[in-house]
């Protein structure tokens, strides 16, 4: 039986399969070119330093109006400031209706670490410094300076992906410093100044079940999230097409693809490090 017969007799069925071999295709597609990214991150150290560090300066502070209110840093430490404050605020409702609002200290020191502050600071990554590349990469795509930047003989891949990742991953480590200690800050100012908790009933149970190790993981998690979304979102600027609603429809997909995969990595690292034993013990 021939294709056309195929698809003359089963239409839905024809439709079904194309869009299923597509998927795949798409993925294959996006698999090779996170290899190819990842592959040449030592390109770009030796060829293309000034890039990265040119890029770190641009993420971390911004450009134009972004920088007047301090770029990615100001904007992922509110971020976590305001999540440290809900957990202030329903923790310590929480516990009080069991008579053990002295706990809340312990919540901070355990959500704040394993799960909000990377889940929070992924999220603030994703809308500023990830669209930001998406965008840029899309609109060099589009006036077709990458195809520019080929014929010079420059690899592309390595200066425009690559450098990307590497200042994506720099930049998150003091970027996550101030995220974390911004939720700290947070939610112990919420708990005891307007709650009215002893500081130091609070600092103890903090202090207590605040586990050195559990910072470093919750880094590596940080860092891990950085990689995905910065991949995700050099990808589809890098393949972006359609004119600048094309670009616009790129960062969109990047931004819900790079959410869906930084929460995804989140789950399985922690899974990974946590699902047996979760490193926990109730003391105190």
């Amino acid at each position: 039986m021939t294709h056309a017969t195929l698809s003359g007799r089963f239409p839905r069925l024809h439709r079904s399969t194309r869009k299923w071999v597509a998927g795949w295709i798409r993925v294959g597609t996006q698999g090779q070119f996170y290899s190819q990214t990842l592959g040449s991150i030592g390109t770009a150290f030796v060829h293309y330093r000034g890039e990265i560090v040119r890029l770190i300066a641009q993420m971390g502070l911004g450009t134009g109006a972004l920088a007047v209110i301090g770029g990615t840093v100001t904007i992922v430490g509110f971020l976590t400031l305001t999540s440290g404050a809900l957990l202030a605020v329903q923790g310590y409702n929480q516990f009080a209706q069991v008579g053990v609002e002295a706990l809340t200290g312990f919540a901070s020191a355990f959500f704040n670490v394993r799960f909000i502050a990377p889940l929070v600071a992924g999220i603030g990554l994703s809308a500023t410094i990830g669209a930001g590349a998406t965008a840029q990469l899309g609109a060099m795509r589009i006036n077709e300076e990458i195809d520019a930047l080929e014929v010079m003989g420059i690899r592309t891949i390595a200066y425009l992906a690559s450098t990307r990742v590497v200042a994506g991953v720099v930049v998150v480590i003091p970027l996550y410093c101030v995220a974390v200690v911004m939720s700290f800050v947070s939610t112990r100012v919420g708990t005891t100044y307007v709650y009215g908790q002893s500081t130091g009933v609070y600092d103890h149970y903090f202090n207590t079940f605040l586990n050195p190790t559990d910072v470093v993981i919750s880094f590596l998690l940080a860092i891990t999230t950085a990689t995905v979304i910065m991949l995700v979102h050099t990808y589809y600027g890098f393949t972006a097409s359609g004119g600048p609603a094309g670009v616009g429809e790129a960062v969109g997909r990047a931004v819900r693809t790079s959410l869906v995969s930084s929460a995804l990595a989140i789950l399985l690292v922690s899974l990974a490090v946590y699902g047996q034993s979760g490193n926990f013990n109730l003391a105190g």
